[in-house]
């Protein structure tokens, strides 16, 4: 029987191997199904910053490692992506009559960037407004991109802007960015109006009457209490991560998730690395971005060529001294970690691709797969895939919308 077992052995052996590489093929065929069935929307990237460099085309295939290009339509097609949140992001600067007209026309600038794109492509992507009309580009074969504004500061102090870029299409807002702003405090900056201002009140208000979702990434922990106890509808976190998995100021406490799903609100995951795992001491690259952020401060004051300039030099900081990103693996922790606190109704994806979002195996667009992959791995249905890449987030949407419906008749706050 001893000589018995030796001689088969190598036969077991063979047979458990491929087993379990039958197994894992089965799997990836169960997510590939799964990923080209269900809606995939992304809540958030900043497409927009490349799509107004000179000689940047989105309907062209980008290599991720060489040009630093996260997302364009084939890669978007490739990665099974059917829809996303292209970001009008402004960049915190100075609070005065002239600054606001500034960033005005920036945003107004980055809407018809994003139009034109569409209009160029008519036959790979449409304009997104609702839920429904991802669905039918779906069936179309086409990709669907939202707008979404990045930084309440494009608000400035003109209430009536908000129904402005509601027409344009926006559909959602982030109140802030990574310093506090006319509206609320932001995460990553000290006190000023401990959390919502009184104009941040009217802010809310606004946006739940004109039919736009409140986005809380960025703001304070204590501007996000404030904003679900004065909204009427569920609220967003395009792109946060658990804090509780990976402890920076931009992510989310367990208090703050739990009270978030009370209100019907969703987190849509992050997959910017220092937001999913605390990153490994890099003091040479933090020292030479440090030096870079002081030496041009403000990005959107800069001119075009010194614009280019800063990305050349971040690209070049990048490269010189190359960081090790997280996994998605690392990824689903925090999925996995958000439902088991809220449930599988209240988390989504918002990749913050050409924002810094990527990790290591999802490194740009084309790769969203390995999301879905994770997830089928890790037993989670097709129900539940579906409410992640898109459902949860387009409830919200239907939700902001009902109550757009309720209030249409009530006085604008613009006077």
């Amino acid at each position: 029987m001893k000589l018995l077992s030796i001689f088969l052995l190598p036969f077991m052996l063979i047979i458990t191997e491929k087993t379990l590489a039958e197994g894992k093929d089965l799997i990836k065929k169960k997510a590939t199904k799964i990923h080209h069935a269900v809606l995939i929307i992304d809540s958030h990237n900043d497409a927009p910053l490349r799509m107004v460099q000179l000689g940047f085309d989105i309907g062209v295939w980008h290599d991720a490692r060489k040009d630093h290009s996260k997302i364009d339509f084939p890669r978007m097609k490739a990665g099974g992506l059917d829809g996303a949140f292209f970001g009008v992001f402004i960049s915190q600067g100075k609070r005065n009559p002239d600054a606001y007209e500034k960033v005005k026309q920036r945003a107004f600038m980055l809407f018809d960037t994003i139009d034109a794109v569409v209009e160029r492509y008519p036959d790979l992507a449409g304009l997104a407004v609702t839920p429904e009309d991802a669905y039918r580009l779906k069936k179309e074969g086409k990709r669907s991109v939202f707008i979404g504004i990045e930084n309440g500061y494009a608000i400035g102090k003109d209430i009536g802007l908000i129904r402005t870029y509601y027409q344009r299409g926006a559909r959602y807002i982030t109140l802030c960015h990574t310093k506090n702003n006319d509206i609320c405090d932001s995460s990553t900056d000290t006190i000023e109006h401990n959390g919502l201002s009184p104009f941040g009140y009217k802010v809310v208000k606004e946006m739940n009457r004109v039919g736009i979702m409140i986005d809380v990434s960025h703001i304070s922990d204590k501007a996000l209490k404030d904003v679900l106890a004065s909204s009427r509808t569920p609220v967003i976190a395009s792109h946060s991560c658990a804090k509780a998995i990976c402890n920076n100021p931009r992510n989310l406490s367990d208090e703050l998730l739990i009270e978030l799903a009370k209100k019907g609100g969703v987190i849509q995951m992050c997959i910017l690395s220092d937001y999913v795992k605390t990153p490994e001491a890099n003091p040479a690259r933090d020292s030479a971005l440090s030096v870079l952020d002081k030496k041009f401060n403000v990005f959107d004051d800069l001119n075009e060529a010194e614009k280019k300039k800063v990305r050349d030099e971040w690209i070049a900081i990048s490269d010189k001294f190359p960081q090790k990103l997280a996994t998605v693996s690392d990824v689903v922790d925090h999925i996995d970690h958000i439902v088991r606190l809220i449930g599988i109704d209240h988390v989504g994806i918002g990749t913050d691709f050409d924002g810094g979002g990527g990790v290591q195996d999802c490194f740009d667009v084309s790769e969203m797969g390995n999301i879905t992959l994770e997830l089928v791995k890790r037993g989670y249905s097709k129900r539940d895939i579906r409410k992640i890449w898109g459902g949860n987030l387009m409830r919200v949407m239907d939700e902001t919308e009902k109550v757009r419906k309720i209030l249409a008749n009530t006085p604008s706050l613009e006077k």
